[in-house]
C-alpha cells in the first residue's frame, strides 16, 4: 500500500467523494482522467505503472473505505478481527493436493500442502495428486470431513478470542464499503463483459477522443503456437522473438495488444491477421480493435481483481459487503445480478479476465455459508445456459465457470437444498437431454454416427455434476425431497429410455461390413452413468417408499419401450413332455442391442426390494411377465456367446469391442452383472423347464438338443461353442450368488471373492488388483479392508514390485468358472490351479466350491439343477462324448457339464444333510441314474463310459470325483456309510499305476533338466572364457602350466616365483606366461591374444565424467586450444572432469567388428528415430551381445613376457640409486633436447642450467641411460596398430570435445589420462562398496581395465617419440622443479596418480635412438618404475601434509614412524615459514597415511594391470584390518612399510627438493587460505540425501520459486541428484543457450554439473530422468515406493510414498559405475520411440 505522502490528496479526495451527492459520478470523473494516463497512453515500465496505480488510484480508494489513513484503519481492524476458520487457498495447476481416504466425505475434499502437514490426516490413509487448477482447500469446512476438519492453523479452538465468524464492522465503514464495492463492481463488470462495438458511457468518455487504438489478438485452441507466430510475423512486422513473446503471453493471459496506432492501421493489421491465419486453419484468429481508453479501463479492472481480494481478506465484514453487492438483485429487476452477469459472459471472456472473476468468487461467496447458498441458487438458475456456453467455448474446463460446480454440488446440505428448491437433478439431466437431442433418431433413441468428439466429451463432463449431487445420500427424507427426487428420477429414466436398445446391430451375412459403426460414444455414456446408476439405486434403497415408487416407475417405462420388438406370433415348443409358449426371435438374424439400461436398473431395484423386504408390498407381483423381462438381457448374453463363437466375424472389430467392454471391469457392474441378475430373477419365478427351454431357444440350440445332427462342419463347430457358452451361463445363473440380496453376503464378501479369483490366476501387485476390481463413486475398491484376510504380501527386491499371493485356506473358494474371468484369465487360472494341485500331490479335479445359500426370494433357482430339461441337456452332451466323434463335442463342453453335475450333487448333499429325506424335493441323483437307463444312456452310466475316452484324460480326476459324489449322495439317501461302496475302491490299482507313471515322468524331466543345465554351463563357459581373472591364472594349480612355454627348470626358481608378490623394483614378480585364447562373439571362432596376430578387441564406451569431482558445477571451459590451461598434461587435483573408458567385456576380431559396425551404420540409417538411441556420427553402436552402448573398441594386448635376471638386478641396484638415476635422466633429457633443439624452438635453454646441484658435479654421458639394459621394442601387427589409433582417437575426441585428429600431440596424454581416471573411478567404487581391492571386480571390469592399461602403455609406440619425450620432461618438472618450464604447476595443483601413470608410460621414450628403436629392459623398467613411484609418493605425501588442517587425536607410543613423521612435519613447517604446531608425530603419521591410501590403492591396481604380478593375499580380502592392508600395499609397491622412511633413505636428494616444493607461490597462497585446496583423502561423492517421506519433497517443490520468473504458472520443479540444485524444468522462463542452441534448465545444468550426464528427480511427476546429452534421455522409476512395494509415476495412484534405500543405492551405483548412458540406450531400445521427445528442452 502506498504511503500517505506520495499522494497528499488521497484523504481529501475520498472526503470529496463521500460528501458528493453522487459519489459514483465523482469517482468516475476521477477514474476517467487518471486511468488512461496511467495505463496504455504512454509507454511506461511495469514498475512505474504499479507505483502510479498504488498512489493515485488504490490509495484514495482505501482512504474512502476506511475514512482515514488506510494504515491506521487497518491496524484498528486487525485488533478487532480474528482469522478465518476456512483456508480457501485456490490451487494452481499442477499443485499437489491431499485427500484423506478415511475421513473425506468424498474424493473431491482436498487439503493444500501446508494444511495437510499440520492436520490429523497425515497419519491416515491419504492420497496425493496434482490439481488441475481452480479448486480450493477444504480445510475448516465441517461438511467436507468426518473428523479433523481443521488443521492446527485453522482450528477455531486454537484462536483464543474466537467468538464467531461474524466479525462486526462499524456500521459507517460497512456502508462505505458497500457503496464503494457497488460502484467499483458495476464498473468492473461493465468492462469485463465489454463488446467490441460498445462506446464508453458518458461519464467515462474522455474530453478529447484521441485516434489511438489497439489491435488485440485473443487466444483460441484451434491455432498452434507456430501458426500464431507465423501469422504475427507476416501481419504486424515483428521479428520472431517478439512474435514468440506475444504468443506466449496470449496463451497465458488470453489476449494481447499486438499493435498500437490509428484506427486505420489497426484495421489493416486486423485484416492481415485474419487472412493469414485463415490460410492455415479454417477459422481465423479472433482480433478486436479497442480504443486506448477502453483498453486502459480494462487493464485497470484486471488490477482491481487482486485489490478486491486483498481488501476482502482484511475482514469478514468487507467480505460480506462484497457478497451482498455482488448478489443483490438489479434495480430494474429483469437484469441478473452482477455475479450472474459475469457468469453468463464467462464463455466470451478471455483467460485473464476469467481468472480474476473465478478468484473473486472463491475468496468471497464460497467462503461464506449463506452467500454460498445464494450463489448456488443463482448458479443452478443459469446452469443450462452456462453449460451451453461451455460446449461452444474452446477453452479448457479448468478455466470455465462451470468448473465451480464441484465447490457447490458436493456440499451435502447445499445439494439437498438445491434438490428441494431448484430440483437440480431435473436441471442437470434436462441440460444433458437438451444438448443430446440432436443425436436422437426417429424411434427417439440415441444414434451417434458422425458425432463431434470434442463437443461430446464436454457434454459428458455434465454427468460429473450429477455425481456430485448424489455423492452423499440423505439420512432423513422430507416430503419435499421425496417429491423432487422422484421428479428428477423420472427425467433420468427419460434419458435412459433414449439409450434402451440404441445402436442395435444385425449380423452380417455374405460379405464383411463396409463401414465400422460408431460404438465408442454409447459406451462412454455408459461409463459416465455407471456410478450414477449405482448412486440412484443407493438413494432409493435408503427409503422403502421411494424404492417402491422408483421400481414401479422404472417398470412402467420399460413396458413402454419398443426396442427390437418381436415380429412373429407366439408358437409352442416341445421338449421332454414340456411345452413353452413364446414368440420366436433369433439373435443371429434379427437386430439386437447391447444397451439396456432400464432393464438393468429394474433388476438392481428388484434385488434391493428383496433385501429390504419391501418386495411384499408390490401391488401385484403376478403382473410382471418374467419371460418378457428376461428376454432382452438373455439376447445380450446370447450375442456375447455368438461373438465368442465367431458367428459375427463379418461385423468387424466394433462389435468385438462392445462385447469386451460389456464384460469388462469398467462396465460390467451395470451391464453384464445386471443381465445375469435379471436372468436369476426370471429363473426364480419361472418354471425351471420353461426357463431352460427359453435359454436353449435363444441360444438357437433347441433343435440340437432335440437330436438333429445333419449340419455342415462350420455349424457343428458353432454349435459346440454355443453349447459351451450355454452351459457356462447355466453354471453362472445357478452358482453366482455373491450379490447382497441374492444371498446373505456383504460387500466385503464380494470383494474378497473377487480378490481370491484374481490371485488364483497369478500373484499380483496391489495396483493390478485395484485395476481388476470395480471402483465405487469414491474411487474406492474396498481392497484394503479385505486383502489381509485372503492374501499374504511378499516384499519387492531392488527391482520389480511387491506381490500378493492367495492364502492356502482360501483356495477352497476357487471357482474355475468364475463369471468375471475373461477367456484368457479362465485358462490361466485353471492351469495355475492344476499345477498347484499336482505340486501338492492332489488330483487335478477342480471341484465347484460350495456357494452360499440363496435368499428365500431366489431359492427356487436351484430347481434348474433337478428339472427334466437339465437331465436332457446333460445326457445329450455326455452321449456325444461317449460316441467320441471328433467334431461333435469338445472337452470344454464336458468340463462344464461335469461342473454342473458337481453343483447339483453338492446342492443335493447339502439339502440331505440339513433335513430329512422326505422333505428334500431335490432329486438330481435319482433322475441322473433313472432317466434313460433302459438304453444304458442315463447320465450316471454315460459318465462311467466317458471315463475311458482317451481324449478326456485331463478330465479323468473330475469324472472320478463326480462318481464319488454320486456314491456319497446315494449313501446319504440310504442312510449308510459310503466306505462300503466298491466304486471308490476299484480305482486303487489304477491309481497306483498312475502314480508310478507320474514318478517315472518326473524322473525323466529331472534328468532332462540336469542335462540342459550342463549344456548351458558349457556354452556359457565357452562364451566367457576370456573373462578368467588373474586370480585364476595364479592359483598355482598343477594343470595351469601352460603348454609350449619355457618352464623354469630349477626348484629354487619356482619357489622365487611364488614368493615374489612385488610389482616393481628389483624384486618384482614375473608376468603371467599363460596363453589367452578367446572366442569372438560374432564369428564364434577362437584365437590366441598375441601382439603380432590379427587384433582382437573389446567393446568400450568413452565418456566424460564428473563422478570424482571435488568442485561440482565448475567445469574448466578452456579445452580445445590448449592456451591458458595445463590440462590434459596435468590433471588438477579437483578431478573436475575426467575421461572414463568402460567395457562390457565382450571380445571380437577387429575385422568382425569393422564389418558389424559398417552393417549397423548402413542398416540403422534407414530406421526411424534411430538417432535417439545411437549417435552414428560419433561412432556409437550397441554391443552385439549385451546391447550396451559403445563408441569405440580397445585392442587386447597380452602382458609383455620378460625373463627377469634377479642377480643382474641386484648388481645394477647398487649403482642406480635415486640421485644417480635423476642425474642420468637429466643428462638424457639435456642430450635429447640438444639433438632436437633446431626442431623445437620453444624450449628455454635456461631450463637445463642450475640443476647441477641436483645432478651431481660430473657431467653424465647422455647415453649412459642405455647402459643399464635395453631391448628391442615390442612389435605389433598392423591390425593392432590400427585399433590403437581407433581407440586413442575416440578417447581424445570425446575427452577434449574436439574434432578427431590422430596427429594431435595430446592424443597420448588423453590415453594416459583415461587410464588413470578409470582406475581412480574403479578404486572409488570398491572403497564405497567396502569391497577388497583385488578379486572383487566383475570379470568384465577387470578385462576392460587390463585392456585399457595395456592400450595406454602401447600408445607411445604409435606417437612421435619427440612429443612423448617433451611430455615426460614437462611432467617430471613437477617433481624436479629445476627441469620444469615457466608454467609448470606446483605441488597443490596436480593430481599425482595421473602424473604417476603419465611418467611410467612415457619414460620408455627416453631410450629412443636416432638409428635404432630401443626400449628399457625389464630390469631398467623395474628401477624406472621404482624411482618414479618413490618420488611421486613423497611429493604426494607432502601434498597431503600441506593441505591438512585437521589432525586426528591419536594416543600411542612413539615409534620410528611417528618420529620420522614429526621430523618431516618440522622441516616442512620450517620451509613454509609456519610456526611448528603442537601436533604429535603419531597424528601426523596417521593423517598422511590416511591421505595417501587411495593413491597407493590406485597405483597397486595400475601396476597389477601393467605387469600382471599377482598381489598379496591381504589385498584380496576385506577382513584384513586397514593397518594390514596398508602394509600389503607398501610391500606390493616396493615401498617401506613406514612410508616416512623414504624421506630418510633419500635425504640428500629430497632435502633440496623439499625446499623448492614448499617454496612455490601456489603453496604459500594455499597456506594463507587464498586459494581452495583439496583435502585428502578426497571426499567420496554420493547422490544427495533424499527425505524418507515423499510428501516432504513435494512440500519443498510447492515452495519453489523460479529464479527467473515472477508469474504463478505451473512449474516442474526438478531436483539434480548429483548436487541437490532445484531447477525449473520444461519452462520457457529458464531456457538458456548451449553451443548456440536453446536448451532447458536441466540440460544446461547437466552440462556443468555432470559433463553432459544428468540424473534428475522430477518431483511432481515422481520419476527420475536420466540424461546423456542434449538429444538423449530416458525416464527411470523413482526410488520411492508405496506400502505395497510399487513405484507411482506421475502420482497416478497417489498412495503415500517412502524412500527405498536399496533402490537409491542402485541408482548411486548406476552413476558411479558410469552406466547411465548404457541404461538410456537400453531403455530407448526397448521402448519403440515413434515421436522424439525434446530432451534438450527439459
Amino acid at each position: 500500500m502506498a504511503e500517505g505522502e506520495k499522494s497528499p490528496d488521497g484523504l481529501e479526495l475520498s472526503k470529496e467523494w463521500l460528501e458528493a451527492a453522487d459519489s459514483r459520478a465523482e469517482l468516475f470523473r476521477y477514474l476517467k482522467e487518471q486511468v488512461p494516463q496511467i495505463f496504455c497512453l504512454k509507454e511506461s515500465s511495469p514498475q512505474e505503472e504499479e507505483e502510479l496505480m498504488q498512489s493515485r488510484l488504490f490509495h484514495p480508494l482505501e482512504c474512502f473505505l476506511f475514512g482515514e489513513d488506510p494504515q491506521e484503519g487497518l491496524e484498528k481492524l486487525k485488533q478487532g478481527s480474528t482469522s478465518s476458520q476456512l483456508c480457501g487457498r485456490v490451487f494452481k495447476e499442477g499443485e499437489t493436493v491431499y485427500s484423506c481416504r478415511d475421513c473425506a466425505i468424498d474424493p473431491t475434499c482436498v487439503l493444500c500442502m501446508d494444511c495437510f502437514q499440520d492436520s490429523v490426516h497425515k497419519g491416515h490413509r491419504y492420497k496425493m495428486h496434482a490439481s488441475s487448477g481452480g479448486g480450493f482447500c477444504d480445510c475448516g469446512d465441517v461438511e467436507a470431513w468426518k473428523i479433523g476438519p481443521c488443521c492446527s492453523k485453522h482450528d477455531p479452538g486454537a484462536a483464543t478470542a474466537m467468538v464467531t465468524d461474524e466479525c462486526v464492522l462499524e456500521p459507517d465503514i460497512y456502508s462505505r464499503a458497500e457503496r464503494l464495492f457497488r460502484i467499483l463492481l458495476h464498473y468492473a463488470t461493465d468492462f469485463l463483459v465489454w463488446e467490441e462495438n460498445l462506446e464508453l458511457s458518458a461519464e467515462l468518455q474522455p474530453r478529447t477522443k484521441d485516434n489511438a487504438y489497439y489491435c488485440v489478438l485473443y487466444n483460441d485452441e484451434h491455432h498452434s503456437y507456430d501458426h500464431v507466430i507465423y501469422t504475427l510475423q507476416r501481419s504486424v512486422n515483428c521479428d520472431q522473438a517478439e512474435a514468440q513473446t506475444h504468443t506466449a503471453l496470449i496463451d497465458k493471459e488470453g489476449r494481447r495488444a499486438v499493435k498500437r496506432g490509428t484506427l486505420r492501421s489497426c484495421q489493416q493489421a486486423r485484416d492481415l491477421i485474419r487472412s493469414n491465419s485463415e490460410h492455415i486453419s479454417l477459422q481465423p484468429l479472433r482480433v478486436e480493435i479497442l480504443h486506448a481508453a477502453v483498453m486502459a479501463h480494462q487493464t485497470f479492472v484486471l488490477r482491481l481483481g487482486p485489490w478486491f481480494q486483498k481488501v476482502i481478506g482484511y475482514s469478514v465484514g468487507f467480505r460480506q459487503a462484497f457478497c451482498q453487492v455482488a448478489l443483490e438483485a438489479n434495480a430494474d429487476g429483469d437484469r441478473p445480478c452482477l455475479i450472474s452477469r459475469l457468469m453468463l459472459h464467462d464463455g466470451r471472456m478471455y483467460k485473464g479476465a476469467r481468472k480474476i472473476v473465478h478468484e473473486l468468487i472463491f475468496c468471497s461467496m464460497l467462503m461464506e455459508t449463506e452467500f454460498k447458498r445464494l450463489f448456488a441458487i443463482e448458479f443452478t438458475k443459469y446452469y443450462t445456459q452456462l453449460q451451453k456456453d461451455f460446449i461452444v467455448d474452446d477453452h479448457e474446463r479448468s478455466i470455465s465457470i462451470t468448473a465451480l460446480s464441484v465447490q457447490i454440488f458436493t456440499v451435502p446440505t447445499l445439494a439437498r437444498q438445491l434438490i428441494e428448491e431448484g430440483n437440480v437433478i431435473k436441471v442437470i439431466v434436462g441440460t444433458v437431454m437438451e444438448l443430446l437431442r440432436e443425436h436422437l433418431d426417429n424411434n427417439n433413441r440415441f444414434f451417434f454416427l458422425g458425432y463431434n468428439s470434442d463437443k461430446f466429451s464436454r457434454i459428458q463432463i455434465i454427468f460429473h455434476d450429477l455425481r456430485y449431487i448424489l455423492i452423499s445420500k440423505p439420512s432423513i427424507w422430507t416430503e419435499e425431497l421425496r417429491r423432487e427426487f422422484l421428479e428428477g428420477f423420472k427425467i433420468f429414466l427419460g434419458l435412459l429410455r433414449c439409450m434402451q436398445g440404441m445402436e442395435e446391430v444385425k449380423r452380417q451375412f455374405g460379405q464383411h461390413i463396409a463401414v465400422e459403426p460408431e460404438w465408442e460414444a454409447g459406451f462412454s455414456l455408459q461409463i459416465q452413468l455407471r456410478h450414477i446408476l449405482a448412486m440412484f439405486q443407493d438413494w432409493c434403497s435408503s427409503d422403502d417408499e421411494i424404492l417402491l415408487l422408483a421400481f414401479e416407475e422404472c417398470h412402467r417405462v420399460l413396458m413402454q419401450c419398443n426396442n427390437q420388438p418381436f415380429h412373429k406370433e407366439p408358437t409352442n415348443y416341445f421338449m421332454s413332455k414340456h411345452v413353452l409358449h413364446v414368440r420366436p426371435y433369433k439373435v443371429s438374424q434379427e437386430p439386437v442391442s447391447i444397451h439396456l439400461p432400464i432393464s438393468r436398473l429394474l433388476a438392481g431395484l428388484y434385488v434391493l426390494l428383496c433385501r429390504t423386504g419391501a418386495v411384499e408390498r408390490l401391488d401385484d407381483p403376478e403382473l410382471f411377465d418374467h419371460t418378457f423381462l428376461a428376454e432382452h438381457p438373455l439376447r445380450c448374453v446370447v450375442l456375447a456367446a455368438q461373438v465368442s463363437a465367431e458367428m459375427w466375424r463379418r461385423n468387424g472389430i466394433s462389435l468385438v469391442s462392445q462385447v469386451y467392454y460389456y464384460q469388462d471391469v469398467k462396465c460390467r457392474d451395470e451391464m453384464y452383472d445386471k443381465d445375469i441378475l435379471m436372468l436369476q430373477i426370471a429363473a426364480s419365478k419361472m418354471d425351471p423347464n420353461h426357463f431352460l427351454m427359453l435359454v436353449l431357444l435363444r441360444f438357437e440350440l433347441f433343435d440340437y438338443f432335440k437330436g438333429s445332427t445333419n449340419k455342415d462342419q462350420d455349424e457343428l463347430i458353432q454349435w459346440n461353442r454355443l453349447t459351451e457358452e450355454m452351459l457356462y451361463l447355466l453354471i453362472v445363473v445357478i452358482g453366482e450368488r455373491y450379490v447382497p440380496g441374492i444371498s446373505q453376503v456383504t460387500k466385503e464378501d464380494v470383494t474378497m471373492r473377487e480378490v481370491i479369483h484374481l490371485l488364483c490366476i497369478e500373484p499380483m501387485a496391489h495396483s493390478s488388483l485395484v485395476k481388476g476390481l470395480p471402483e465405487n463413486e469414491s474411487h474406492e475398491t474396498g481392497l484394503e479392508t479385505v486383502i489381509t484376510k485372503v492374501a499374504t504380501f511378499k516384499k519387492p527386491g531392488v527391482s520389480g514390485h511387491g506381490l500378493y499371493g492367495v492364502k492356502k485356506e482360501r483356495l477352497v473358494e476357487f471357482n474355475p468358472f468364475f463369471y468375471h474371468y475373461s477367456r484368457s484369465q479362465h485358462s490361466k487360472a485353471e492351469e495355475s490351479q492344476k499345477k498347484r494341485r499336482t505340486h501338492e500331490g492332489h488330483d487335478k479335479a477342480l471341484r465347484p466350491p460350495m456357494p452360499p445359500a440363496f435368499c428365500p426370494a431366489f431359492s427356487s433357482i436351484v430347481r434348474l439343477l433337478s428339472c427334466d430339461i437339465i437331465i436332457q441337456i446333460l445326457r445329450h452332451t455326455l452321449q456325444r462324448a461317449a460316441e467320441d466323434r471328433a467334431t461333435h463335442w469338445t472337452e470344454a463342453m464336458i468340463q462344464r457339464a461335469l461342473h454342473l453335475m458337481g453343483q447339483a450333487l453338492l446342492e443335493e448333499k447339502a439339502q440331505l444333510e440339513e433335513s430329512t429325506m422326505e422333505e428334500v424335493a431335490f432329486d438330481f441323483s435319482l433322475k441322473a441314474r433313472r432317466i434313460g437307463s433302459e438304453h444304458g444312456k442315463s447320465v450316471f452310466l454315460l459318465l462311467s463310459k466317458i471315463k475311458t475316452v482317451p481324449s478326456l484324460e485331463a478330465q479323468k480326476d473330475t469324472v472320478k470325483w463326480v462318481l464319488q459324489m454320486f456314491e456319497i449322495v446315494k449313501c446319504l439317501r440310504e442312510k449308510s456309510s459310503p466306505t462300503t461302496s466298491m466304486s471308490v475302491d476299484t480305482t486303487k490299482p489304477e491309481e497306483s499305476a498312475q502314480d508310478k507313471e507320474k514318478a517315472e515322468r518326473k524322473r525323466k524331466a529331472e534328468a532332462a533338466k540336469l542335462h540342459r543345465q550342463k549344456i548351458m554351463a558349457q556354452m556359457s563357459a565357452m562364451q566367457k572364457n576370456f573373462i578368467e581373472s588373474n586370480k585364476m591364472l595364479y592359483d598355482n594349480m598343477p594343470e595351469s602350466g601352460s603348454q609350449g612355454e619355457p618352464v623354469p627348470t630349477t626348484d629354487s626358481c619356482a619357489m622365487e616365483h611364488t614368493e615374489l608378490r612385488v610389482a616393481i623394483g628389483p624384486h618384482r614378480g614375473s608376468s603371467p606366461a599363460e596363453r589367452e585364447v578367446l572366442t569372438c562373439i560374432l564369428c564364434q571362432e577362437e584365437q590366441e591374444v598375441a601382439a603380432q596376430a590379427a587384433a582382437m578387441v573389446l567393446t568400450a564406451c568413452v565418456q566424460r565424467s564428473t563422478v570424482l569431482t571435488q568442485c561440482r558445477g565448475r567445469i574448466p571451459t578452456n579445452r580445445a586450444d590448449g592456451t591458458g590451461t595445463l590440462y590434459p598434461l596435468f590433471m588438477p587435483p579437483e578431478l573436475a572432469v575426467g575421461t572414463h573408458t568402460g567395457s562390457c567385456g565382450h571380445v571380437m576380431h577387429a575385422t568382425c567388428w569393422q564389418k558389424y559396425f559398417e552393417a549397423v551404420q548402413n542398416m540403422t540409417r534407414n530406421r526411424l528415430h534411430v538417432e535417439l538411441i545411437i549417435d552414428l556420427e560419433n561412432g556409437e553402436y550397441l554391443c552385439p551381445l549385451c546391447k550396451s552402448l559403445c563408441n569405440t573398441v580397445v585392442p587386447l594386448i597380452p602382458f609383455e613376457r620378460l625373463m627377469f635376471n634377479y642377480e643382474n638386478a641386484e648388481i645394477i641396484g647398487q649403482h642406480l640409486t635415486l640421485p644417480r638415476w635423476i642425474q642420468i635422466l637429466a643428462a638424457r633429457i639435456r642430450g635429447l633436447k640438444s639433438v632436437t633443439q633446431e626442431n623445437d624452438c620453444n624450449t628455454e635453454g635456461s631450463s637445463v642450467d642450475g640443476d647441477t646441484g641436483l645432478c651431481g658435479e660430473g657431467q653424465t654421458d647422455f647415453r649412459s641411460i642405455l647402459s643399464y639394459g635395453v631391448q628391442e621394442p615390442r612389435k605389433f601387427s598392423d591390425s593392432v596398430m590400427e585399433m590403437l589409433v581407433v581407440c586413442a582417437t575416440t578417447v581424445h575426441r570425446v575427452g577434449m570435445q574436439t574434432a578427431p585428429n590422430e596427429l594431435c600431440p595430446r592424443v597420448p596424454l588423453m590415453a594416459w589420462n583415461t587410464c588413470a581416471f578409470t582406475i581412480q573411478a574403479i578404486e572409488n567404487i570398491l572403497q564405497e562398496e567396502g569391497k577388497s581391492l583385488f578379486g572383487s571386480l566383475q570379470n568384465r571390469q577387470l578385462a576392460g581395465l587390463k585392456a585399457i592399461v595395456q592400450f595406454s602403455a602401447a600408445q607411445r609406440i604409435k606417437s612421435s617419440q619427440a612429443v612423448i619425450q617433451r611430455h615426460f620432461n614437462d611432467m617430471l618438472g613437477v617433481l624436479l622443479p629445476a627441469m620444469g618450464r615457466k608454467n609448470t604447476p606446483s605441488l597443490p595443483e596436480v593430481d599425482f596418480f595421473h602424473l604417476l601413470v603419465g611418467l611410467v608410460l612415457s619414460i620408455p621414450a627416453l631410450y629412443q635412438e636416432e638409428a635404432v628403436d630401443l626400449q628399457p629392459s625389464a630390469v631398467s623398467s623395474a628401477y624406472n618404475h621404482l624411482h618414479i613411484l618413490h618420488l611421486v609418493t613423497m611429493a604426494h605425501m607432502l601434498q597431503v601434509l600441506l593441505s591438512s588442517t585437521d589432525f586426528p587425536a591419536v594416543a600411542g607410543e612413539e615409534t620410528e614412524e611417528s618420529k620420522a613423521a614429526a621430523e618431516l612435519y618440522a622441516s616442512v613447517s620450517q620451509h613454509t615459514e609456519r610456526p611448528i604446531p603442537d601436533v604429535s608425530g603419531i597424528s601426523v603419521a596417521e593423517r598422511v597415511k590416511r591421505g595417501i591410501e587411495p593413491f597407493l590403492r590406485c597405483a597397486a591396481l595400475f601396476f597389477n594391470c601393467l605387469t600382471g604380478v599377482h598381489p598379496p593375499e591381504e589385498l584380496c580380502s576385506t577382513t584384513v584390518a586397514s593397518q594390514g592392508q596398508m602394509e600389503a600395499l607398501c610391500s606390493y609397491l616396493a615401498l617401506p612399510s613406514n612410508v616416512f622412511q623414504l624421506f630418510q633413505e633419500h635425504r640428500d636428494t629430497v632435502t633440496p627438493l623439499l625446499k623448492r616444493w614448499c617454496g612455490s607461490p601456489a603453496v604459500t597462497k594455499a597456506l594463507k587460505g587464498k586459494s581452495q585446496t583439496v583435502r585428502y583423502p578426497r571426499r567420496r561423492n554420493r547422490l544427495i540425501d533424499l527425505p524418507e517421506d515423499y510428501s516432504a519433497l513435494l512440500n519443498q517443490a510447492s515452495h519453489f520459486q523460479c529464479p527467473k520468473s515472477t508469474d504463478d504458472d505451473r512449474k516442474h520443479p526438478t531436483l539434480c541428484l548429483f548436487c541437490g540444485a532445484m531447477l525449473c524444468s520444461q519452462s520457457s522462463c529458464c531456457l538458456s543457450q548451449l553451443d548456440g542452441e536453446d536448451v532447458g534448465a536441466c540440460t544446461a545444468h547437466a552440462a556443468t554439473c555432470g559433463a553432459g550426464v544428468g540424473m534428475f528427480l522430477r518431483i511432481r511427476e515422481c520419476e527420475i530422468v536420466l540424461m546423456a546429452s542434449k538429444t538423449r534421455g530416458s525416464t527411470y522409476p523413482a526410488p520411492y515406493l508405496d506400502d505395497y512395494g510399487e513405484t507411482d509415476p506421475h502420482l497416478g495412484r497417489g498412495n503415500p510414498l517412502h524412500l527405498c534405500p536399496e533402490r537409491y543405492r542402485k541408482l548411486n551405483q548406476l552413476w558411479q559405475q558410469h552406466c547411465i548412458l548404457e541404461e538410456i540406450a537400453r531403455s530407448l531400445e526397448v521402448v519403440n520411440v515413434m515421436f522424439a521427445f525434446e530432451w534438450q528442452m527439459l
